[in-house]
Parts: C-alpha cells; sequence; structure tokens
C-alpha cells in the first residue's frame, strides 16, 4: 500500500467486501451495503440519512393522506392550511384543466414592460410582487450587532450549479438542456416558438453576464466575508442606472442610513448589469425565471417539461410521483408546522433527555479540551469558554410556530399557484417589516421532521431536529459507543462550527467581534490552512475536492470526531465501534451527475471521505484497529490535523 493516502486506498465510491478497515475504514464498513443498494428512480442518492429519510417520507405521506380524507386533526396551529395545501397540489384534475391560465395575468405583466424606463418605475412593485429580480435585498440579524435588523444587498445567483461550472466541460451540455427546456415551458405558456426561442438566448446571455461577477461557492463559503456595511447614500452614489434610494424608501416605512453590501465585485459591475442597452436580456431574464420557477406550480404537463435540467443535474431517473410531490410542496411550505407535528407525535421524551445529557457532555469534554490546549493563550482560552457556555440549545421541535405561518391564507377556491404566490409575498412583507424590530432569538432554523443539525452563528445556538435523532445516528437500544459514533459526533461537529473558520469571529452574543490574539488566531489560521490541504485536490468519483470550499466543515467534523473519541474513552466504550458507526452515518451511494453538482457547490465533503479522512487523524483509531505503515489507512503523524 502507499503511505499518506488521504481517503484510503482504492476508489472510496465502489464496494469492496474484501477490504480491511487497515485500509479503508469506510468500505470495511459499508461496501456489503454499497454492493446491495438500489436508487430509487425517484431520487439521485442514497445513503444513511436519505434511508431515514426516505421512512419518514412513508410516514408523513400517509398520515397526510389520512387527514386529507377526512381524519381529526392535531391540535398543531396552522397544520390544517398545511393538509389544505397538500390537497390543493394533489388535484392534478383542477391543475391539468387550468393549464398556464393561472401564471398568465404574471406572465403578462412581464411581458407588457416596454422598457428600462419602465423596469426601474415598477421596481418596487415587482419585489413585493415576488417575481424574480437579478438582484437580491433581504432584511436579516445585524452580523456585528445581533440585536438589531439589518439591510442586505446582493447579486442574483447563475443558472450553472456554480460560478466555476461555466469553465468546465458540463458548461456547453447542460447549458443546451437549459436552453430546450426554457424553450418548452415558454411555449407551453402561450408564447410562440420564434419569440420563446429568442427570450431564452437573451436570458441565457445575461446569466453569462452574472457569471462573470457573482460570487462563487468557495467566495460564498467565506460568511463574514459578506458583511459589508455601507452609508445608503454611497452605496447607491455608485450606481448610476438604479435608483436604489428610492427602491428602499418604496419598500420600507423608514429608509435605513446603511445597508450591508455582500456581493462588493456585483456592486462595482453594476451600471453594467443593469441600464438601456442590456435591458432587453434582463426582461428575457426574468421572464424565463419566471415561467421555470412557477412550473412546479401548474400542470402536470409543466413538471415534465421542468425535469430535464434537474434530470441532467443530479442523474435522477424519475420525476417524483404526484402525490409525493403535493407531500413535499406543502411541506417545504409549512416546514415549521409539519415539524412540530411530527416531533410533538414521534419523538419520545426520555430520548429527548438521553441527547440533551449528551450534550452537556459534549459541552463539558469541550471546556477540558480548551483548557487543556495546549496552543491557545489564556485569555482566548477563557473568551472561548465563554462563548462555549452560552450557547442555546433547540433539540427536537420548537415550543412555539412563528409568526409568518399564521399569516398564509390557503383559499382551495382559488389556483395552487395563486396560493402559493400569496404565500410568497406573505414571507415577503414578514421579512421586510423586520428591519424596525428586535431580533427574535428563539427562531429556529431547521424543522423538527429535517434529517439535519445545525449551528447558527448570529445567535450562537445549536439545533437538533427530531428526524435526526434516531438510528443509526441515535437509539436508546444500540451501543453507548455507536451512539457517540452517530449523533455524539454529530453534536460536537455543531459545537465545533462555533470555533470554525467562521465561527470563530463571532463572540457569545453572536456578534462579528474578534476575541482573540493575534497570535492565537495567526496560529489558528495555519491550523485552517492545514485542515484545507488535508483534503484539497482528493479525487472522488469524477471530480476532485476545492479544500478551501469545505475548510469550515472539515473543521467541524475534526473538532467533532475528537470531542466523541475524548467523551467515549472517558467511559471506556469499544472504540471500534465508535469509528464503525461513525463510518456507517456516512454511507453513500450517488449518480456521477450529481457528485459533480454537489461538489461544485457543497461546502461539505463527500461522506466517505468525511469518514475515513477525519479516522486518519487520530490516535485512537490507530491504537483500535491496529494500523501501521504501509495500511491504506495510516497517515504519517506530521500530516495529520488537530484544530480542536
Amino acid at each position: 500500500m502507499n503511505l499518506n493516502v488521504r481517503g484510503g486506498a482504492g476508489d472510496i465510491t465502489k464496494a469492496d467486501v474484501n477490504v480491511k478497515p487497515q485500509d479503508n475504514l469506510y468500505l470495511a464498513v459499508n461496501s456489503e451495503w454499497l454492493s446491495k443498494a438500489k436508487i430509487s428512480p425517484d431520487r439521485s442518492s442514497t445513503g444513511a440519512f436519505e434511508q431515514i429519510d426516505v421512512e419518514l417520507e412513508k410516514q408523513l405521506m400517509s398520515d397526510f393522506a389520512e387527514f386529507a380524507s377526512g381524519k381529526e386533526l392535531p391540535n398543531v396551529p396552522n397544520f390544517a392550511k398545511s393538509i389544505e395545501l397538500y390537497k390543493l397540489a394533489k388535484d392534478f384534475d383542477k391543475r391539468n384543466a387550468d393549464g398556464a391560465a393561472p401564471i398568465k395575468e404574471d406572465l403578462d405583466k412581464l411581458l407588457a414592460l416596454t422598457d428600462y424606463k419602465d423596469f426601474q418605475a415598477q421596481l418596487s412593485d415587482l419585489y413585493k410582487a415576488g417575481y424574480p429580480l437579478p438582484l437580491t435585498l433581504y432584511v436579516d440579524a445585524n452580523m456585528k450587532n445581533t440585536d438589531i435588523h439589518s439591510v442586505y444587498i446582493g447579486g442574483t445567483g447563475t443558472i450553472l450549479p456554480d460560478t466555476t461550472t461555466y469553465e468546465s466541460d458540463r458548461a456547453k451540455p447542460l447549458l443546451e438542456i437549459y436552453q430546450k427546456q426554457a424553450e418548452s415551458l415558454l411555449k407551453l405558456a402561450g408564447v410562440d416558438e420564434a419569440k420563446a426561442a429568442k427570450l431564452v438566448e437573451l436570458a441565457l446571455a445575461y446569466d453569462r453576464r452574472v457569471s462573470k461577477v457573482a460570487k462563487s461557492s468557495e467566495e460564498w463559503a467565506d460568511y463574514p466575508a459578506m458583511f459589508n456595511p455601507v452609508k445608503t447614500s454611497e452605496f447607491a452614489a455608485k450606481v448610476k442606472n438604479l435608483d436604489f434610494e428610492k427602491l428602499l424608501k418604496d419598500l420600507f416605512k423608514e429608509a435605513p442610513d446603511e445597508v450591508i453590501n455582500t456581493e462588493p465585485r456585483y456592486h462595482e459591475h453594476m451600471d453594467e448589469m443593469f441600464n438601456e442597452e442590456v435591458y432587453p436580456e434582463i426582461q428575457a431574464w426574468m421572464i424565463v425565471k419566471f415561467v421555470s420557477g412557477r412550473a412546479g406550480y401548474l400542470s402536470q404537463a409543466f413538471r415534465e417539461a421542468s425535469f430535464p435540467f434537474s434530470q441532467a443535474l443530479t442523474g435522477q431517473k424519475e420525476l417524483v410521483s404526484q402525490e409525493k410531490h403535493a407531500y413535499h410542496l406543502a411541506d417545504g411550505t409549512f416546514s415549521e408546522v409539519d415539524g412540530v407535528y411530527y416531533g410533538q407525535t414521534y419523538f419520545g421524551k426520555e430520548a429527548k433527555e438521553d441527547v440533551i445529557s449528551m450534550i452537556k457532555k459534549m459541552l463539558d469534554v469541550y471546556e477540558e479540551r480548551i483548557k487543556n490546549n495546549s496552543w491557545l493563550s489564556q485569555a482566548t482560552k477563557e473568551k472561548a469558554i465563554t462563548k462555549l457556555r452560552a450557547l442555546i440549545l433547540k433539540v427536537g421541535y420548537p415550543d412555539k410556530i412563528e409568526e409568518k405561518y399564521y399569516r398564509y391564507d390557503i383559499d382551495p377556491a382559488l389556483s395552487l399557484y395563486e396560493n402559493m404566490k400569496s404565500v410568497s409575498q406573505v414571507n415577503i412583507a414578514y421579512n421586510l417589516e423586520r428591519l424596525t424590530k428586535p431580533v427574535d432569538r428563539t427562531i429556529w432554523l431547521m424543522p423538527g421532521n429535517l434529517i439535519n443539525a445545525c449551528y447558527d452563528p448570529s445567535r450562537n445556538d445549536l439545533t437538533f431536529p427530531a428526524a435526526i435523532l434516531q438510528a443509526p445516528f441515535y437509539d436508546l437500544k444500540q451501543d453507548p459507543a455507536e451512539n457517540f459514533g452517530g449523533i455524539g459526533v454529530v453534536i460536537a461537529h455543531e459545537i465545533s462550527h462555533a470555533f470554525d473558520n467562521n465561527g470563530a469571529k463571532f463572540d457569545e452574543k453572536g456578534n462579528m467581534v474578534n476575541w482573540w490574539t493575534d497570535q492565537d488566531f495567526a496560529e489558528f489560521n495555519k491550523r485552517t490552512q492545514q485542515e484545507i490541504d488535508l483534503f484539497d485536490g482528493i479525487q472522488y468519483g469524477p471530480v476532485k475536492l476545492n479544500g478551501k470550499q469545505v475548510v469550515s466543515e472539515n473543521i467541524a467534523d475534526q473538532g467533532g470526531l475528537t470531542a466523541a473519541v475524548e467523551a467515549a474513552k472517558g467511559d471506556k466504550l469499544d472504540m471500534k465501534k465508535l469509528f464503525e458507526n461513525f463510518a456507517r452515518v456516512w454511507a453513500i451511494k450517488q449518480h456521477p451527475e450529481l457528485i459533480e453538482t454537489v461538489l461544485s457547490m457543497d461546502v461539505h465533503s463527500p461522506g466517505p471521505l468525511r469518514a475515513n479522512v477525519q479516522s486518519q487523524c487520530q490516535e485512537e483509531f490507530y491504537k483500535a484497529f491496529d494500523v501501521k505503515p504501509g495500511d491504506g489507512m495510516y497517515l504519517e503523524p506530521e500530516k495529520r490535523v488537530t484544530i480542536w
């Protein structure tokens, strides 16, 4: 075997039932599963996360069907609205009979825009109505004072998964598929063939302009870099062709004195992106984006016509069934409401208490590791522990449902499109209203029925939805070592985000404040670079990893596994079982198209590499499996990375 193999010996995406954990931990644990696993035709991957999701989907779809048929509804605020939307989405007889009629008035409004002057005059109305625009404007917590809100302004994204995709071999075939798809959708919407072709041509030309100035996924991965506060008058003065001060006055009762410029490069080029000469491209881009974005609310013909581009990006073989589509549309709209229903119905009190005790144990382990850290000064250690102890825990599902769901009005007399349009406009108005209101720190970023977890740097809180708190991540009945290798790592991973390359720049209140000494932060940056180098260039299926793009998640993985190992070691648990379950939770099988798409834009490394590379950096892994030089999993000590 070769020495210094990052990710273990062999092709980690292909099963090898004869491989040993010393050569490839992930394949040794998962190869039997990989050799038998089948990807459902209406999905693009399968794995530990997906298998839980499939069962959750089956359960909730069954529940939704029963409630839609008249079963008594649970006492969950706004849940009746979710079921009403589900019924509307499932009524394909009406959707098919309506065809393109529901969007005709709104499409005609876009087609009737006469020139750039007309576009500018209607800009605020277009924004409030929810039309696609080549700029982003929203209200969120101020990153340096998270008690108040600010207005954030930036550009727009590209049609292809990332700006870098335009320079890849995938660009031409993907854009050709998108072009044909967009033309088909426009024709279904009632636009004649010649005009449809011209509009799509112009829209793609504008998207190419966007790709040259928009941020890449790697750039967006540097979360604090989006915080560039500037006086509104200064921001507006640098854009001659858009009246930003008027736009803000139209959108808010009182225009803010300051805005946050999330994309300085886009701002610098705004006059090139917005002008009379380019206007035909802007209008075409808006029309194509509008019809493409609303296809899922219309007939089956629209759904089928909008599938090829998604299929090319993911490798998914079949469109999801109408019933699944209806469930996902309702659940996506009423996510928090449905999550509360799921949590109240399926999440046990005993499991919640046990998970909270594990979180507290991980926090204790983390505190000890910080206290005993060899490269931090005492001053920085004290600040880090203060932040650690200020973390707010959100486990299972929220105690209250956010106000916006009470504002949604689902009217069965209207079309699905009209109802979704109403929801969108409520969301826009609700977001704009936040500017003059204090930040609500009780809001959850994830619903209870999502198989995931997160850390929010601006609130300094941890969220563990009920849905992830099940096997293989967690089970009261499975070996404690397996729980540490599953949910234990997930818990410590999210804690570690408070101290990754982004989270490290925020204090215990979620404010972007430097609480490090210069010397400590220089050492942290050195170790961050080592984490970048550790993953950069690793081959995974058809592509290579970008270490800088995935560094924040890799830092969290490193800290998460280290803390879980430390906690399990203290309880004298079986380390083999811990590492085996750590590898098991990352089991995944994906279509090659999805791998290419995800790796171009995701800030996470592929699961199999997360399992192997982080294990390669753990001394306990070498002891548990007697890994020696010459084994595929052996990584020389000086190559191993330790941050937390």
